[in-house]
């Protein structure tokens, strides 16, 4: 899948399917090739990739047939640019919780390489310029795709403005912060968590826009939201998969020669 038909899915309500990445090695890309996903969720804000791997890895990927999304630092317009100039086809922007900076990163991704007054100018609507312009820049951006994370109640109570922004891709819910933002920390069977999920999934797909989640604990919930509208499936990562199935091999081990059993992926929170 390129970058034009995960977009289009993802308004559309089609399911698209993908993993976090944190590793560098150069070894990995050609098998998460293979296992059939239309996309990659590279993580530079709880990761330590510096631009040049980062670069990399997002060419390596789309080679590959899989839409690299990068989730940045902060909501921050300039990185956004920075990575789409490294190779990433999409952005994912941490802790958003108002128009305004959805707005600014519309402005980073759906109108490279305009910048300063008259960006701003355009995002108010306020520019002068005829169709050659517009057409220009639908063809110069028309593969960057524009995710934010929904990852806390500011966010939720301001989700229907949100929605409202044009060119929005699609919104990823952040369970683990939101959790933490609605007082239940970690407890994804809450009442109050799930319903906030509901809910985010429900207004995005009316608005036409895609809905995600990335989750890591079973595959259940998962299968449960999507058949409820999710579309945006973000399961596990390369490092979670790693501990969850050697942690399984060594309980089997243990278990069988009868020594102490510990570990777990459950807490692993990126």
């Amino acid at each position: 899948m390129d970058a034009i038909k995960l977009q289009e899915a993802l308004r559309s309500g089609q399911r698209v399917y993908g993993t976090m990445i944190t590793s560098p090695s150069p070894k990995l890309p050609s098998y998460i090739g293979q296992l059939g996903m239309d996309f990659v969720f590279l993580d530079t804000e709880h990761i330590a990739i510096d631009r040049q791997q980062l670069s990399w890895m997002c060419h390596t990927y789309r080679a590959l047939g899989l839409v690299p999304i990068v989730r940045l630092p902060s909501p921050d317009p300039y990185a956004a640019t920075m990575v789409l100039d490294g190779g990433a086809n999409g952005v994912i922007a941490p802790y958003v919780e108002t128009v305004e900076q959805v707005q600014a990163l519309r402005g980073a991704v759906k109108f490279r390489p305009i910048r300063g007054q008259k960006l701003e100018e355009m995002l108010a609507g306020t520019a002068p310029g005829g169709e050659e312009m517009a057409r220009y820049m639908r063809a110069h951006n028309r593969t960057n795709l524009l995710i934010v994370n929904i990852e806390s109640k500011p966010a939720l109570d301001a989700l229907d403005d949100i929605l409202q922004v044009p060119d929005l891709d699609a919104v990823l819910i952040g369970p683990h912060d939101l959790s933490c933002s609605l007082d239940v920390p970690e407890q994804y069977d809450h009442p109050k968590f799930l319903q906030a999920v509901d809910e985010i999934v429900a207004k995005a797909r009316r608005c036409g826009v895609g809905a995600g989640i990335h989750f890591w604990i079973g595959t259940e919930r998962q299968i449960e939201w999507a058949r409820k509208g999710l579309n945006m499936i973000v399961q596990s990562s390369d490092i979670t998969a790693f501990i969850e199935h050697l942690g399984d091999q060594f309980t089997e081990i243990r278990q069988a020669l009868g020594d102490r059993v510990s570990g777990g992926a459950e807490s692993i929170n990126i």
